[in-house]
């Protein structure tokens, strides 16, 4: 009789166990991919003989999705745009995108996470595809600079705020 008891006293402490386990906030890369990669040369092969100084210039924008429960797919889009004069030398649009388990979150943080942490990990990634295919097209490359996503987070919230107290 005392076996059983011990044994199923072991079970309950298991059961507990891993039941705090799955009450206990959890992040997980699960996938990260390139989702949608993009290259333009309109005015190839006479661009190349140019020797203007090309302006360049970058978009960014980030999405984020449940797929499922506990589990988001997070997107990044970079468009990269060369001009030359007002001819284009090359247009770059490139979506880097990841699926993270988020689980345990409180929903007032879940927004956070899902703007500022997951794109932060998305981004470098996303700078190297831009990078290899500009490379690779056969232009010298195009380095992103950092993106603080936190302060593009903190800004998007305050324009919403002045846009509520405005209406």
């Amino acid at each position: 009789m005392a076996k059983d008891n011990n044994n199923a006293a072991i079970d309950d402490t298991i059961a507990s166990n891993q039941a705090d386990e799955n009450a206990q906030p959890g992040f997980a890369i699960e996938k990260l991919y390139v989702k949608d990669a993009s290259l333009e040369i309109p005015n190839a092969p006479q661009i190349f003989t140019d020797r203007t100084p090309p302006q360049v210039s970058v978009e960014l924008g980030n999405s984020a999705q449940k797929l499922d429960e506990g589990i988001f797919e997070v997107a990044i889009k970079v468009t990269v745009t060369s001009k030359i004069g007002d001819k284009v030398a090359f247009l770059v649009e490139a979506t880097q995108a990841g699926i993270f388990g988020i689980r345990n979150v409180p929903e007032d943080n879940m927004e956070m996470i899902l703007a500022i942490t997951c794109p932060n990990i998305l981004f470098p990634y996303a700078r190297e595809t831009v990078s290899d295919l500009v490379t690779r097209a056969g232009f010298a490359p195009v380095l992103l600079n950092p993106i603080n996503f936190e302060a593009l987070y903190m800004q998007q919230k305050e324009q919403a705020a002045n846009a509520a107290k405005a209406n």
